[in-house]
């Protein structure tokens, strides 16, 4: 890769693993936990516990998509030179996501918002990967990772 640092041009080399490492895969799934811990204490709780289960899972949705969308601003800045347009498209329908599902708290409208950012990362990340716009992993570590989250948010619809 070249990129320009102060008026002249670097070379350098970027070498990633293709398997999923073992940080990342706890990094990855930890914060899919409180997806599946909510879902739970949504359908077996009483109604007003069921409730705050549900508002606070979208909190932390929110804020695990804004999370996400600030992952892929990061990845762009590997990018020898200037960011790609999907690059920066993809976090910003992120971020916009997050904000979205925030504002609308508590609603089915934010849980549905939040499931449809998730799932569009899975799609996402995948892509970037092929594009070597984020590491190669994410390519298999994604799609998985976040079918948790939006099974966990399918299943709190009925209940938001």
């Amino acid at each position: 890769m070249n990129a320009k640092q102060g008026g002249s041009t670097v070379s350098y080399t970027v070498t990633e693993q293709v398997k999923v490492p073992r940080l990342s895969l706890i990094l990855g799934y930890g914060p899919m936990l409180p997806f599946v811990l909510g879902a739970a204490c949504a359908w077996t709780l009483p109604a007003q516990s069921s409730a705050v289960a549900v508002s606070l899972t979208s909190l932390w949705g929110g804020a695990i998509l804004a999370f996400l969308a600030g992952v892929r601003r990061g990845l762009a800045f590997r990018s020898p030179g200037n960011e790609t347009l999907p690059q920066f498209v993809t976090m910003l329908v992120l971020f916009v996501m997050a904000l979205g599902a925030l504002a609308a708290m508590p609603s089915r409208l934010s849980v549905a918002i939040l499931a449809g950012g998730f799932a569009s990362i899975a799609v996402m990340d995948r892509a970037a990967a092929r594009r070597e716009e984020a590491p190669p992993y994410f390519a298999r570590l994604r799609p998985p990772q976040m079918l948790v989250a939006v099974v966990s948010l399918m299943a709190l619809l009925p209940k938001a």
